[in-house]
């Protein structure tokens, strides 16, 4: 289905466990676009809090708005989830967030128009932390670094960035049988998607504009835990025996980062009690 101004239809999945406490706040940000979605899926993967309840709740608030609240109790994990959602999906672009991305008011309508191009098959863009200080400048900073990843590892394997990404649904119909499952969970999930449209030769174009907020709250995790979710660049890419190393320097900038921006959400956050 195509929208009346001949732009693709957008189509949003939202993986979602356990996540009453952003998932209102995620739709309403879904709901609130200067192009309506042609759907916003909540795919719930065996929640035990309120999560379908508040969803249930948002649908019944905004009637008007193509709300569809899908189960995925077969496997636990984000991988299952986010397939189901996918495939279930019926645009003709498939707009793929987390539970706490808050996508900006023009992002279906900045994916539509980049959709708009045949040529384009998946697209990202770049996120602004909003429970961080300085958000405007961290955006900016996150539109940099991103850009400058891809100059340096131009024609290697541009990424996609699962907070905030899109894939045209031919293309994932392609793939969906290729990816991995991942079941020991070595891997990042949007790399992994990344690589295999790579190997088909699929174009995944970066969009400054298709902006969409989400939490710092990674930066709560250990030095350890940190590392670990950071260095799934690194095992996602042996998975698939590609050794480049232009394509350590995401490990390497984010690992960098860590100390510095926690200190800064720590400060953040201790400011915010005060006042």
């Amino acid at each position: 289905m195509a929208t009346v101004t001949g732009r693709p239809s957008v189509s949003i999945i939202i993986p979602a466990y356990n996540e009453e406490d952003v998932i209102r706040q995620c739709l309403e940000a879904a709901v609130y676009q200067t192009v309506p979605a042609h759907e916003i899926i909540v795919v719930d993967n065996r929640s035990t809090d309120a999560t379908a309840r508040i969803v249930g709740q948002v649908a019944r608030e905004f009637p008007e708005s193509p709300i569809r609240l899908l189960r995925q109790n077969e496997q636990q994990g984000l991988i299952p989830t986010r397939n189901y959602g996918l495939s279930a999906a019926t645009g003709r672009v498939l707009g793929r967030i987390d539970a706490d991305s808050l996508v900006e008011p023009t992002w279906v309508e900045r994916v539509a128009e980049t959709f708009s191009d045949p040529a384009v098959d998946g697209a990202t863009g770049p996120v602004l932390y909003y429970d961080m200080p300085l958000r405007r400048f961290g955006l900016k900073a996150d539109d940099r670094l991103r850009q400058l990843v891809l100059k340096v590892a131009y024609r290697q394997y541009h990424f996609l960035f699962g907070s905030n990404m899109a894939v045209r649904a031919d293309a994932w119909r392609r793939i969906a049988h290729e990816v991995c499952r991942d079941e020991q969970d070595q891997m990042h999930e949007d790399i992994d998607v990344s690589v295999h449209m790579a190997q088909h030769e699929m174009l995944i174009r970066y969009v400054p504009d298709m902006i969409a907020g989400m939490s710092a709250r990674r930066l709560e995790d250990s030095p350890k835990d940190y590392r670990y979710y950071v260095t799934r660049f690194d095992r996602t890419y042996r998975a698939h025996q590609i050794n480049k190393p232009l394509l350590k320097i995401p490990t390497l900038i984010f690992m960098a980062i860590y100390y510095p921006a926690k200190a800064l959400r720590y400060l953040h956050s201790g400011l915010a009690r005060t006042t």
